[in-house]
């Protein structure tokens, strides 16, 4: 079950949902829809939306240890993941509206080279709902650091994916249980609508 104590003290990281990360899924659009239903949802009650993608400039490349692994392997996609590419801008069944964040970084996890937790402690936040691809990635790597910054951490079952289906169900049965609340949309939705109602 995925509660909300307080909207507006609620933040859904919405990430890597990218042409270059969804391109596994038989049909991202309507997986890129059940992330979206949560945006609107969370937004209109109060809370705050973001989106983060990972894109890299020539000069995040150089940035890269030759031992890297991570950068080996985006090195060699390129241009996939090039700031500019269409196929690393965010999926176009994403809707941005005015007060969400958009934030790009340069490793897995969302918070390590980014000023996210800045911007969202400072916005009083302290609950965050995470949707993502690959759960094995940068929702495995974001539910961890998140965690460690002393977030409530909530887990959007059905809104992460990840090309090892075995992989993803072990995560979200027994991994992230550890340290977050995991649900599904559904329940996240029921739980908005009944701060709406008052109950």
């Amino acid at each position: 079950m995925t509660t909300i104590a307080d909207p507006t003290t609620t933040a859904l990281l919405i990430m890597d949902y990218q042409p270059a990360t969804l391109g596994f899924l038989a049909d991202s659009d309507a997986f890129v829809t059940t992330a979206q239903s949560a945006a609107d949802a969370l937004r209109a009650a109060g809370g705050t939306v973001v989106f983060v993608r990972v894109a890299f400039t020539d000069a995040d490349y150089t940035q890269f240890p030759p031992r890297s692994v991570m950068g080996q392997r985006v090195t060699a996609n390129r241009p996939g993941l090039d700031a500019d590419s269409p196929s690393a801008s965010l999926h176009g069944g994403l809707a941005v509206a005015e007060g969400d964040l958009v934030i790009r970084k340069t490793r897995v996890g969302s918070f390590s080279t980014t000023k996210l937790d800045a911007a969202l402690k400072d916005s009083g936040i302290d609950t965050v709902v995470l949707a993502g691809v690959h759960t094995s990635g940068a929702v495995l790597t974001t539910v961890r650091e998140a965690h460690d910054l002393d977030y409530d951490v909530r887990v959007l079952a059905d809104a992460c994916a990840d090309p090892d289906g075995d992989v993803h169900a072990f995560l979200i049965d027994h991994v992230f249980p550890r340290q977050a609340q995991v649900g599904r949309t559904d329940d996240l939705l029921a739980s908005l609508s009944a701060h709406a109602t008052g109950r």
